[in-house]
Parts: structure tokens; sequence; C-alpha cells
């Protein structure tokens, strides 16, 4: 992500912002809300009183607009985030219209702006600058390789040929050889993590095939493969070795860290009302939110309170392990300073 906060004063303003990536148009998807004012340049079709009767269709032409927003959709899936709401700036003001953002696309947001929303675009802004950590998860005969997004592992492929010796072909050699066919060409980063041996012996076979990919990938032991695998490496903070930007390993310590003073019954807070009563008391030492809450008003309040009494937030993305445990215990949760009765 590039983004220009020059025009930014006193916490309102206006910030450009360039996505590059599935996971910049991602952030996006939490930054902006309705009720902001998007200007982007676009392509329209002019409206008139005789479309209505001209049955063909108009050409669109280039024009630049600014949208009240009222409607948020990502597709991760296509890559795209459509911003929908009312022209309020350009040609046909008051008409609606529906902005496409893809990697590429630069948009200016003009809003009162929040602590957790700059800190947003400064992660997103220092991950743009690293290439995408990659783990594969590997045991005799299956493996699975996945793509760390800023949201959480993005699974790239799964490879399953069996074991062992058959008919007098080393099937272990040709499982690697075919892992190597695709892994060679990724860029950046490569975690090889699983149980026991056979991720030492893979990264010693890209040794002997490919120094420089050997060069660029590290061995963890993990006690499970496939997601959990990920999850272990990361709450190893073998990530946070390969990569500047420590979401992903802080959401899973902090989950762990919270789930241990549950078991304990040590100060912890979880659920609206639980975490509104720390809040008003002082109390809370991080405040942890799931990303499928930013757009309600409650959360939105205790958000403000939170800045209010300068408590830590983390928010968490709903579609990684350890925010799904969140949203499991209503969404929202803090580790207190204290026991409140």
């Amino acid at each position: 992500m590039k983004a220009d906060t020059s025009h930014l004063r006193g916490g309102f303003g206006e910030i450009v912002l360039f996505p590059e990536s599935v996971d910049d148009v991602w952030h996006l998807s939490h930054i902006v809300v309705p009720g902001d004012l998007v200007y982007a340049t676009t392509f329209r079709a002019p409206e008139s009183s005789a479309d209505k009767i001209r049955p063909e269709k108009l050409e669109k032409r280039l024009v630049r607009l600014g949208i009240r927003v009222e409607k948020v959709e990502f597709h991760r899936y296509s890559v795209r985030l459509r911003i929908s709401g009312l022209i309020e700036q350009g040609v046909d003001a008051g008409a609606h219209h529906t902005l496409n953002v893809e990697p590429g696309f630069e948009i200016s947001v003009i809003k009162d702006w929040k602590s957790t929303d700059l800190e947003r675009i400064d992660r997103a802004v220092t991950a743009s600058i690293h290439e995408a950590v990659h783990i594969l998860t590997i045991e005799e005969g299956d493996a699975a390789l996945f793509r760390l997004r800023q949201y959480g592992p993005e699974p790239v492929f799964e490879l399953s040929m069996g074991s062992g010796k058959r008919e007098g072909i080393d099937s272990r050699s040709a499982f690697f050889e075919r892992l190597y066919q695709d892994v060679k060409d990724i860029d950046g980063p490569l975690v090889v993590a699983g149980p026991g041996f056979i991720k030492d012996d893979f990264v010693r076979y890209l040794r002997t095939v490919d120094p420089d990919r050997a060069e660029k990938t590290v061995v963890a032991e993990t006690r499970r493969v496939g997601r959990g695998a990920v999850q272990d490496v990361i709450g190893q903070g073998v990530v946070d070795r390969l990569s500047e930007d420590l979401q992903l390993g802080h959401e899973v310590r902090l989950m762990e860290q919270l789930l241990g003073r549950i078991a304990c019954d040590q100060p912890v807070a979880y659920g609206r009302e639980e975490v509104r009563r720390a809040l008003a008391y002082g109390a809370c030492e991080v405040l942890m939110v799931s990303d499928l809450l930013l757009r309600d008003p409650e959360i939105a309040l205790l958000l403000d309170r939170a800045e209010e009494t300068r408590t830590k937030v983390v928010i968490f993305s709903s579609s990684f392990d350890p925010g799904a445990q969140l949203d499991a215990l209503g969404g929202t949760a803090a580790l207190l300073r204290y026991r409140i009765e």
C-alpha cells in the first residue's frame, strides 16, 4: 500500500490510498466505512431523461467522482472491493454509483480518522515492501502450501502421493520432485514445517537441486500439519524473523495468553458487557476486537473509550484461527490490569 497523509489535520482530512495487492484491498475494506467521502477517477455513462427511451447503450467516459459511502463489500476471490453510494461531487450528483477497487486503483478518503485506521495504514505500507512468506507443511507423502496474507493463511495447494517404496520406484524422491516443481518459483521466504524428519530431508533435497531456493528456506518443528502447523509456526515467532509484519504472530500469542488466563481464572474480560465494564473501570490493558465488529456502533464506542484510556487495541482477523476463537467468545475480549467485580 502507498499512502499520502499530507492533507490530514488533527485527525480529520484526506488520505490518498493506492492498493498494490489483495492484502491492501482487504485493508481498505476495513478502512472505508459508510459515511466516508471517497474520491476516485472512474468510468460512468452520463444520465439524461432521454436515456430511458433510447435503446442504444451510452459510451462510458472517464470522470472524477466523490461518493458518499453507503455500502462496502470485499470479494476476496475476485480481488475486488465494491464501494457503493450516492454521488456527492461530480457529474450526475445525487445518483448512485459503485467503485470497483482493485490493486492499482487509487482512491482518496475524507473522514475523521481513528487511531486504529492509521495503524492499519502504517501496517499495510510497511508490509508492502516485503515479499510474501509461504509455509509448506509436510509429512510422509502429504504436503500443503499456504501463503501468508495479512488477513491470515491463504491455501495455495495440497499434495498427496503416499510414501515408501513400491514396484522399485522411490516414491519419496518423486514426492520431493513434485513438491520442488510447485515451490521453485516462490520469490520470498519459505518455511518448511511439520513433525519428524521429512521436512529436514526435503530441505536437504532443495540444497542439491536449487541452492538459491534453499538459501531462502528455514525449517520449523511443529506438532501438526496443515493450518494447525501454520499457527504453530507463527506462534513460535518464525514469521516475525522473516517479515516485519508482526500482526499475525501477535494475534496468536495474545489469544494464547487470553485462553491461559481464562483457564487459570486470572484477570480477563470477554463479551461486550464484561469488556464495557472493564473499560469503564480503566482496568483494560489490551483490548481485542474482531474485524467483523468494526462497523458496529456499540463497538465503535468501546474503541473510543479505549483510546481515551490509552488502552492498547488489537484488531483480529476473523479469517485466521485466533480471530475465529475471539468470535466464539463474543468478538471482543480484554487482558486486565486487575480483577473487577
